[in-house]
């Protein structure tokens, strides 16, 4: 069994994938896309979204991160692919589920389920450039407005040449409204030779058991589910092996918390680190009463000072300079 995390834009970046990494329980992780629309991007995109490929495209926990490619253009695709390979890319990932309006407009993402012949050359294109021994993979809705044609697309991805499918059980429309048609993922795997990661709407333990029982995926991909609740993938994993675990407390959490504050603060503008603390923060919300009230006294501070000083940040460099 293999615990993904997903790439989601716009929240889990470098900064994100390397505190979550260090919980543990995730064995891969993928990037945000990286938008390829008609020319060889310049080595600073990928620099900017995956800097982890400076050391070894691996998270600081250790964790093995994988390149999402997202546009509707088989050579332009497999050209950046093949750039993202000799900059360090141990696995090219193809993003043929993101639901925003934006991308779509512009034929990216899950709209390209419409077309699956130009799924099967996007996917083919790219496996025919990429080194043989980089695999090459994809994730996937279940379609743009209905089912109907997810097993085509499913079967146009594998036998292009994807080493397995990642099946978000949701149709671009329906978003992120639950529920996720896990059984979808069952149907999908029925059709393809390839491993099917389940993906959505798995928020706890007991939405992973009724997961695993309607798709019969063995893999998952764990997104907001595990940013809500760090340690899922740690909890699922103890599951699994039928081994007692102690779920995260919030006293545990908040040196993440402060680690994720201080990385936001170095690599962000004063002006956007504090979203990003607030986005994560709200999440954290759904799992911890204590991230409510925290959530509370942030949600209209955008001083940084002042912010450090709700998170405890202050306070424990004194601390740390007494002992």
């Amino acid at each position: 069994m293999q615990i993904a995390l997903a790439p989601m834009e716009g929240l889990v970046d470098n900064i994100l994938r390397d505190v979550l990494t260090r919980v543990g329980g995730i064995d891969w992780c993928v990037t945000e896309f990286i938008r390829v629309c008609d020319r060889l991007l310049p080595a600073s995109s990928f620099d900017k979204l995956a800097p982890e490929l400076r050391q070894g495209a691996r998270t600081a926990a250790g964790v093995p991160m994988r390149v999402q490619l997202l546009g509707s253009d088989p050579v332009c695709l497999a050209e950046n692919a093949a750039l993202a390979c000799e900059l360090g890319a141990p696995v090219i990932d193809l993003n043929f589920g993101c639901p925003a309006k934006t991308v779509n407009k512009s034929r990216g993402g899950a709209v390209l389920l419409k077309e699956p012949e130009l799924l099967h050359a996007i996917v083919a294109e790219v496996r025919r450039t990429v080194p043989a021994h980089i695999p090459v993979t994809a994730k996937m809705r279940l379609g743009y407005d209905s089912p109907d044609g997810a097993l085509d697309c499913a079967r146009a991805l594998a036998e292009g040449g994807s080493a397995h499918l990642v099946v978000h059980a949701r149709t671009k429309v329906e978003g992120y409204k639950p529920p996720a048609h896990w059984e979808w993922v069952a149907r999908v795997q029925d059709v393809v030779k390839v491993p099917v990661f389940a993906n959505g709407e798995i928020w706890t333990v007991d939405d992973w058991r009724r997961c695993r029982e309607v798709s019969g995926a063995q893999d998952i991909m764990l997104g907001r589910g595990l940013v809500s609740r760090p340690d899922l993938a740690l909890q699922i994993a103890a599951a699994r092996d039928g081994v007692e675990y102690q779920p995260m407390s919030w006293e545990e959490l908040l040196p993440l918390l402060r680690e994720f504050w201080r990385q936001a603060q170095d690599k962000l503008s004063p002006r956007y680190a504090p979203g990003r603390m607030k986005q994560w923060l709200a999440m954290l919300t759904r799992g911890y009463p204590e991230a409510v009230a925290l959530f509370a006294e942030l949600r209209r501070e955008d001083d940084c000072q002042r912010i450090s000083g709700l998170l405890g940040v202050q306070k424990q460099a004194v601390e740390a300079c007494v002992a």
